[in-house]
C-alpha cells in the first residue's frame, strides 16, 4: 500500500511495506532475546515481541516465578517463547545461554540488554564491593550477551541492540555515583560499539528511562517518587509499555538509518 507521507502541493510518497511500517507482524522470523525479561520494562518489551511476531528468550536470574508470568502472558497471544536462566556478569552463564536459545530458535536478531540493578547510598555509605557488583550487572552484563550474540549478527549482516541506561546517566545524583557511573557506560557502550559494527548492519542504540511505574518504583521510598513526579514536566510516571514502544522503533526498520543513539523517555526531565 502506497501512502502520503506529506499532504499539500509537495506529496512524498513512500511504501509501507518496503519500509516495513510498524505493523503486527514486523518482527515475523526473527528471535529476540530480553535479558531481565520476567518483569517490569522487559516483561513490557517481551510482550511487544510475541505480539509483533518475534520468537521470544525471556531471561531472569532468580525470579523464575516472575519469569513464568511472562512467559504465560506471551503463550496467551500464541507467541513461541522460552525462559532462559542465567546471571549475565557469568560470562559462563551467558554463553550457555546463547547456546540453549540457539538449539531452540537459531541465532539472536533482536537483544534487548534490559537486566540491571539499581541502588542509591551518599557516598559514605557504600565501597568497591558494591561499586564491583553494580559494574558486573550493569555494565558486565550489556558486554558479555552483546559478545555472546555480536559474530552471529555480523555473520548474517542484520542485527538489532538496544541497551536499557537510565536517566541518571545524564543528570546529576549525589546519592547514586556507583549506579549512574555504570549507566553512564552503558551509553558509552552504545556509541562506540554502534561506530563498530555499523558496516556489519548491526544496529545498537540505548534507552534511557525516567521515573516508570513497575514494582521498584512503588517499593521506592514515596516521599522520593512524589518529589520526581513533581519535576517531571508531564507530571506523572511512564510505563513500561511506553518504554516497549521506544524499544519497538529501535528495533524496527522504521529506525534504520539511526544507530549510536541514546533517547531519554523521561517525561520532559532532560
Amino acid at each position: 500500500m502506497v501512502a502520503p507521507f506529506v499532504e499539500g502541493p509537495l506529496q512524498v510518497f513512500y511504501d509501507e511495506q518496503e519500509l516495513g511500517y510498524m505493523t503486527e507482524g514486523i518482527f515475523a522470523g526473527r528471535t529476540g532475546l530480553v535479558t531481565g525479561g520476567g518483569r517490569g520494562i522487559g516483561r513490557a518489551i517481551c510482550q511487544m515481541l510475541a505480539e509483533n511476531g518475534a520468537k521470544v528468550a525471556i531471561n531472569f536470574q532468580r525470579n523464575q516465578a516472575a519469569a513464568q508470568e511472562t512467559l504465560a502472558l506471551l503463550a496467551e497471544c500464541g507467541a513461541e517463547a522460552i525462559l532462559v536462566q542465567a546471571d549475565v556478569a557469568s560470562e559462563t552463564d551467558v554463553e550457555r545461554m546463547v547456546e540453549e536459545i540457539g538449539a531452540q530458535f537459531g541465532s539472536v536478531d533482536l537483544l534487548v540488554n534490559n537486566a540491571g540493578i539499581a541502588t542509591s547510598a551518599e557516598h559514605g555509605e557504600f565501597g568497591f564491593a558494591e561499586w564491583q557488583r553494580m559494574f558486573a550487572v550493569n555494565v558486565d552484563g550489556p558486554f558479555l550477551t552483546t559478545w555472546a550474540v555480536k559474530n552471529q549478527m555480523i555473520a548474517q549482516r542484520f542485527g538489532r541492540i538496544v541497551n536499557i541506561s537510565s536517566l541518571a546517566a545524564i543528570q546529576l545524583k549525589r546519592n547514586m555515583i556507583h549506579y549512574a557511573t555504570t549507566k553512564a557506560a552503558v551509553v558509552a557502550f552504545t556509541r562506540h560499539t554502534a561506530h563498530a559494527f555499523a558496516e556489519h548492519n548491526v544496529h545498537v542504540n540505548c534507552l534511557a528511562p525516567g521515573l516508570i511505574d513497575t514494582d521498584l518504583a512503588r517499593s521506592a521510598n514515596p516521599d522520593m517518587v512524589e518529589q520526581l513526579i513533581a519535576n517531571t514536566p508531564m507530571g506523572r510516571m511512564g510505563t513500561p509499555n511506553e518504554m516497549a514502544a521506544v524499544v519497538k522503533f529501535l528495533l524496527s526498520e522504521e529506525s534504520s538509518f539511526i544507530t549510536g543513539q541514546t533517547i531519554a523517555a523521561c517525561g520532559g526531565r532532560t
